[in-house]
This record gives structure tokens, sequence and C-alpha cells, in this order.
């Protein structure tokens, strides 16, 4: 078991959201603790449940100068797929693979979260913290809640009072 808990803080910056839902909920954030054994793959799953998802999709973490540099390094979910959604470089590793302590993170330091590449919710991960895990929690844990989460998917004919 690892001697390390990350603790997160997963923003929501980018994603088919309404104007009225962005302006009730100007912030969407959660905060969540991971051991740092567990994988990417495992983080990807607490942040789908802590958004209130449904339908999963692919989705990648991305390291570099900022949340979403495309030069940095990604880590993707391992499909199998060879194609235009891999992108043109080799990725850094495969998220079921990579464990939070072999990323080397660091307190203060930013990562992008990239999930349904048609959709493109994009999401900024801070690391707040890194502590010592508490006996008896199991991890990952979400901790904190900011702002509601948003529709996977909008019903824009909806939103726009259902004209044409």
């Amino acid at each position: 078991m690892s001697k390390r808990v990350y603790t997160l803080d997963v923003y929501i910056t980018e994603g088919p959201m309404t104007e009225d839902f962005v302006d009730r909920n100007p912030t969407v954030c959660r905060t969540i603790e991971i051991r740092g054994n567990q994988t990417l793959e495992r983080l990807h799953a607490a942040i789908f449940k802590a958004c209130d998802r449904f339908d999963e999709h692919l989705y990648e973490f991305q390291f570099g100068e900022g949340p979403h540099d495309p030069n940095g390094r990604r880590y993707i979910l391992n499909t199998g797929f060879e194609g235009p959604i891999a992108g043109p470089d080799e990725p850094a590793g495969d998220v079921a693979k990579t464990t939070m302590d072999s990323l080397g993170l660091a307190v203060g330091q930013s990562f992008g979260y990239w999930f349904d590449f048609g959709d493109d919710w994009y999401h900024q991960i801070s690391v707040a913290a890194i502590g010592e895990p508490t006996p008896k929690v199991r991890y990952p844990r979400v901790t904190k809640r900011v702002g509601e989460s948003p529709p996977q998917y909008v019903d824009w004919d909806e939103e726009a009072g259902g004209e044409e």
C-alpha cells in the first residue's frame, strides 16, 4: 500500500454547457483523494463518478507546460486503436498501468484530463496536497464538491425553448 495520498482539485474548464448552467455554476470542482499506488484509470473512474456521468468515452491525461499542452506527455486508454485519435506522437503510457506515484507530482502542479473526444470535456487537475493515507479509508474518494455536475449531454433544443 502506498504511503502517499494525493489531494487533487479537478475543475471542469470547458465542455458543452449552456450559458444558464455556467451562470448558475461559475466554478465546477471536485476534490478527490487518491493513493499513490492507484492508477490514472482509477482517477478517471473517480472523476467520472464525481461528475455524475453515465456514458463512457475515450479519455487521456496530459502533462506539459500547462494543463493541455499539445507537446506534453500524454497517458491514454490503450484501446489498440491506431489512428488520428491516438495522435501523431507516441503516448507516454497507458492509464491502466500508470500509478500516481510514478508521475512525480508536486504540490501546485497542474495537469489536464480530456474526456470524450467528440464533446470535448476539458478539466484542469491541480495537486493541492500530498500526505499520508488515513487508516480504514477507501480511496479514491471525493471530499468536496463545488457547483452542480453539468449534464453529460445537453438537449440544446430544450435549452433554446424548443424553438426552431
